[in-house]
């Protein structure tokens, strides 16, 4: 696999539901969009790159700043017991000097009915307050069937077993429809139809965008091979009570 790229074609593909599902590869902690175009300067000032130190080496997910002292990713993306977690912030545009902060509180990660759901919020040692904020959505106006969202993560160089990645460049790739929408509360995921091409190195946790604002976090399914396992977005609409309760974000 080393150097080739693999393609998905994601079609009408349902993205799990209420139970939550977890998944504890560290190959999850790495999958990466490629094929976007680089991120405009004033675009996403608000991603974090979080930086998993564990025994077997470091790993790499995204998350938003939603809160000076709040950040917003995917649950897989915390390893308590094994190593050090650091939160990157100013890592777009590439001009800014990034600046990082060891997390040391414990994750607020959801649970319903003992199930932890693929959604976590994470507490900095203190503020941070010259970076910009990502909105949260306005979940009277949600996205609806037909509308184009956008990814961004952090580009690399190659795919497969073998990855050498490029840290400090944000990509931005816009997706081609929500094909499936669920405002249900058993529901907790909402389907897209893509053609997307991923690599390792990752985008877990990072923010999925509409018209300026987050309605989904990226919650990448592990697997030993990156191109078994489709990305699945989780909808942030059906968790922003506990996300305004837990950190105080408007």
């Amino acid at each position: 696999l080393g150097g080739h790229v693999c393609t998905w074609f994601l079609n009408k593909i349902l993205l799990f539901s209420s139970p939550g599902v977890s998944v504890n590869s560290d190959v999850s902690l790495q999958k990466r969009i490629i094929g976007g175009h680089g991120c405009d300067d004033t675009e996403r000032l608000y991603h974090v790159r979080l930086e998993i130190t564990i025994f077997k080496g470091t790993a790499i997910c995204g998350g938003s700043l939603i809160h000076p002292q709040w950040i917003l990713t995917a649950a897989d993306c915390w390893k308590s017991n094994t190593g050090t977690n650091i939160a990157v912030v100013k890592v777009h545009p590439r001009t800014g000097t990034p600046q990082g902060h060891r997390v040391t509180n414990n994750p607020v990660l959801y649970t319903d009915n003992g199930q932890k759901h693929d959604i976590m919020l994470l507490k900095l040692p203190k503020p941070v307050t010259d970076v910009p904020l990502a909105p949260l959505p306005d979940c009277s106006n949600r996205p609806k069937v037909g509308d184009i969202v956008q990814l961004a993560g952090e580009g690399a160089m190659t795919t497969g077993t073998k990855n050498r990645t490029e840290h400090g460049r944000m990509l931005c790739k816009f997706v081609s429809s929500i094909s499936f929408y669920s405002n249900q509360k058993t529901f907790r995921f909402y389907n897209i139809n893509i053609s997307i091409q991923i690599f390792l190195q990752g985008d877990a946790g990072g923010a999925v965008v509409l018209n300026g604002t987050i309605y989904g976090v990226i919650s990448v399914g592990g697997s030993h091979f990156p191109c078994k396992k489709p990305v699945s977005i989780m909808d942030v609409c059906e968790y922003i009570g506990w996300i305004k309760t837990t950190t105080g974000a408007k």
